[in-house]
């Protein structure tokens, strides 16, 4: 059911900048939005009101890159537990990645998973095409209106749907109809690697060795293999979760983002961690790609200022407790993440590193661009009521009886976060607020103009 709201007194943060207004919402869109000292029409005055005084207003976060476990891996997380904590994160659309049970690898399978989205899910969705080595049919028929992109594994993680034969990437390449997103490690230098460090732990290997046996050499080999692939071919490529300063020196930032045919995504984990804290967290900060040295997280950080890194997202990939507690050969690559993503950006604009207007171009106006999604992203009058209210100055601590993932535990556990998301608005409908998951069946399929 939609509701008709009045936002009063917010403090919009937009297209880079900040300004006092009151947001007018009604069927699903932003029907107005009216700076402060502007007389508020008698039309709305009806309207749902919510004082925003000391607040501030985001478009909510999309975020290109999640696991949501459904179908196959529900005991880890499905759609609807894990829409719930990204809501409750302030993330208001997703895209979900196919190494599921089924790999998500036939257009029939995707629209399987969009009817459990459709049910389901408390976010808006979408849901990437998988890539094989023999499924470029598949590809040639799916729909880049309707569908975010084909993801590649071009190294092996979890799900094993490893792309490695050079004339199906070739093909890949050549004939998406839709943006190619790609997970790149090589996997010769990954296999060498573990192998070695297999002799010298063969029992057991300390964590800390996770980013020397997928390492920086293995991500920059297959990272630069897909940019020269998609220079070829001329595609739409955007590369996720980087995580080395070596692969910086491949991307650009000398055209507008729009203009990009090579974009590329940094994760919050890669940003926040580095290798000196495999010693106290262990498995628990375990990812593909791995996190690397405080160097690389500088050149990460560097790239994310000027320009060649366009997107910040999460690659929440929860797995049971029990399976991260196994021995590092046994535990999974992995963490969630959704409902902290935007409380840690935050913590950076509280150290100085970020101003609020570049967290909301990293997490919402850039995504948006980047896959051409149909009216999301921005606080504009005709646009989606997809937002957020954010306290910055409401101190939180991630506890066990606070964490909303169906895996029950989070790698920021003991973290006491600086800001707080407040409020989350789908659709125009409300469906978070002050601690609070209010199950309004107002997400929907994303759209892409293209």
């Amino acid at each position: 059911m939609q509701h008709n709201y009045l936002i009063q007194n917010a403090t919009i943060v937009n297209e880079g900048s900040r300004f006092q207004a009151h947001l007018v919402v009604s069927d699903g869109l932003i029907q107005a939005i009216i700076p402060q000292g502007i007389e508020i029409p008698e039309s709305v005055q009806h309207f749902e009101a919510l004082d925003a005084s000391g607040l501030f207003l985001l478009p909510g976060m999309i975020d290109d890159q999640v696991h949501f476990r459904e179908p196959g891996l529900t005991y880890k997380g499905d759609i609807f537990s894990e829409s719930r904590a990204a809501v409750a994160g302030g993330i208001t659309s997703f895209m979900e990645m196919p190494n599921t049970i089924p790999n998500t690898l036939t257009n029939a399978l995707l629209e399987d998973k969009f009817a459990i989205a459709d049910e389901k899910s408390l976010a808006n969705y979408s849901f990437y095409l998988g890539a094989s080595n023999d499924n470029l049919d598949e590809i040639r028929k799916m729909n880049p209106k309707t569908v975010c992109g084909v993801k590649v594994f071009m190294g092996s993680s979890t799900g094993n749907m490893l792309v490695d034969q050079p004339k199906a990437l070739e093909g890949i390449f050549a004939e998406s109809p839709a943006l190619v997103a790609v997970h790149c490690e090589d996997e010769p230098t990954v296999r060498k690697n573990m192998a070695h460090y297999r002799s010298l732990y063969p029992q057991a290997a300390p964590p800390s060795v996770h980013p020397l046996i997928r390492s920086a050499r293995a991500c920059f080999l297959s990272t630069s293999k897909a940019v020269e692939l998609a220079t070829r071919y001329h595609t739409r490529l955007h590369v996720l979760h980087l995580s080395t300063a070596d692969e910086m020196s491949l991307f650009s930032n000398k055209l507008p983002l729009a203009e990009k045919k090579i974009t590329a995504e940094v994760c919050v984990h890669h940003l926040w961690f580095d290798d000196r804290d495999y010693e106290e967290k262990g498995n628990f900060i375990k990812w593909n790609p791995a996190i690397k040295t405080v160097n690389d997280k500088q050149a990460l950080w560097q790239a994310l200022a000027d320009g060649r890194l366009d997107v910040v997202a999460t690659d929440h990939a929860p797995h049971a407790l029990v399976e991260k507690l196994k021995p590092y050969y046994e535990s999974p690559s992995g963490g969630p993440l959704v409902q902290h993503a935007l409380p840690a950006m935050l913590d950076f604009y509280h150290q100085g590193l970020l101003t609020l207007e570049e967290i909301v171009n990293k997490t919402a106006h850039n995504p948006a661009i980047a896959f051409q999604i149909h009216k999301r992203g921005f606080i504009r009058q005709g646009y989606y009521a997809d937002f957020v209210l954010v306290d910055l100055d409401h101190p939180w601590k991630v506890s066990n009886e606070n964490i909303r993932y169906k895996c029950g535990w989070s790698p920021f556990e003991g973290h006491s976060f600086r800001s707080a998301i407040t409020h989350t608005f789908v659709n125009g409908a409300l469906v978070y607020a002050n601690g609070k998951i209010i199950e309004a069946a107002s997400a929907m399929r994303l759209e892409f103009d293209r």
